[in-house]
């Protein structure tokens, strides 16, 4: 089922984050460095020994560390704010000990692993910066929007590092926020989904001006990373790693820039897909102007390569690496306006590539297959309803071609 278009007009993309303004600390008792290091990393995980020492490097406002089993969090001033067991309370009272009512960038940095519920939060304000140096461990069970990482209804929210393991709900989860940065993200989880953005809390509104420098996922079972109901979005990498369903799935998003969708074994025995738009996705007002642009698609195995669907469309995708898929490599089905393989592509193995259609929506139009080297799989188009859909500059290898 769709879901409606927001009420309010879409705006075009603003490319601009509302600019990170760091506050010296006031004690000399706290510990300051010379300069902000949390600026986006090339690394594809926050794992590496690069994110790990930029972590927490420069001023903050508040620190969280641990001793033993005891958690302790200081404000700007170097006063403990909490001291106990309970590493999500610590986390919680450094963020609360920022200056309230403040209108540029606080930093919270978190030293050390710790564990929390999965039916628990932590939960960013306005004007918030959270650094996790560390990794933290979800246990128990849950149900509803929890997550490690959680915000509703703010602004202006960065987490430029964070490690989680476990099996949260969702490891991020943030809803009606605008103005978001989350730099290098990597969850190697047994359950659960990865980062969930959206505006499910009051569709009136869009989310904006989202930024994600680069995400890795493993093992949730549901999607890597999911958006709904977002307004500007720029996404550095995607990296899923046997994940329940999608690697990347954007619903009603639009003003979207994506690099590189890198899934292996995502969605394996489903209908999801490495790269998947669904419920208008990509559609602004009642048209589809080219507003979703992403760089690169690689799928291996997993369900589908690439699958548009439910009156999604205004894409392009310049690059498709796709092979042994366990569903369609490429399905295209109620979609308009959609290019694939706009600068070269290959296809081997796995499901076919197909147009196709459900009665209930419009059928495809204006899609164009291109550029592509296919082995071993075949192209259709079934059944022949829509139409200005083309394929060109295309190599077949024991592939066969069904083309209205």
């Amino acid at each position: 089922m769709t879901s409606p278009a927001p009420t309010t007009s879409p705006r075009r993309w603003r490319t601009a984050l509302v600019a990170l303004v760091t506050v010296g600390l006031a004690s000399a008792g706290a510990a300051v460095g010379l300069q902000r290091a949390d600026a986006a990393t090339t690394p594809t995980t926050a794992t590496t020994a690069g994110a790990a020492a930029a972590c927490g490097a420069g001023t903050f406002q508040s620190q969280v560390t641990v001793s033993g089993t005891t958690w302790t969090a200081r404000n700007a001033a170097g006063s403990s704010v909490y001291s106990g067991g309970d590493f999500r309370a610590a986390v919680q009272a450094g963020i609360g000990s920022l200056t309230p009512g403040r209108t540029s960038i606080q930093r919270v940095v978190v030293r050390g692993n710790g564990t929390m519920a999965a039916g628990s939060r932590i939960s960013l304000a306005g004007y918030t910066s959270l650094s996790v140096c560390g990794t933290i461990h979800v246990t128990g069970g849950g149900s509803g929007d929890y997550a490690p990482v959680y915000a509703r209804g703010v602004s202006n929210i960065e987490v430029p590092y964070l490690n989680v393991t476990g099996a949260p709900v969702y490891g991020i989860f943030l809803r009606n926020v605008s103005n978001v940065h989350l730099g290098q993200i990597d969850m190697r989880l047994s359950a659960g989904l990865g980062v969930r953005i959206d505006n499910r809390g009051d569709t009136s509104q869009w989310t904006r001006n989202v930024r994600i420098d680069n995400v890795y996922v493993q093992g949730a079972s549901s999607h890597a990373v999911e958006t709904y109901g977002v307004d500007g979005i720029t996404i550095g990498s995607v990296t899923a790693r046997n994940v329940g369903e999608s690697g990347l799935l954007l619903n009603q998003t639009i003003n979207a820039t994506v690099g590189t969708v890198d899934a292996e074994n995502a969605g394996s025995g489903t209908g999801y897909a490495a790269f998947r738009m669904a419920n208008r996705n990509g559609r602004i007002g009642s048209a589809y102007p080219g507003n979703i642009k992403v760089g690169t698609v690689r799928a291996r195995g997993g369900g589908r390569g690439v699958f548009c669907v439910s009156e999604s469309g205004g894409a392009t995708i310049d690059r498709v690496d796709i092979a042994n898929t366990g569903n369609n490599s490429i399905l295209v089905e109620n979609c308009y306006n959609v290019t694939v393989a706009a600068v070269s592509g290959t296809v081997s193995g796995g499901g076919e590539i197909r147009i196709a259609a459900r009665a209930e929506f419009a059928p495809s139009s204006g899609i164009r297959f291109q550029n592509l080297t296919v082995s071993n799989t075949n192209i259709r188009w079934s059944p022949c309803t829509g139409g200005n859909n083309t394929i060109s500059n295309v190599t077949r290898t024991n592939s066969s071609l069904t083309w209205c």
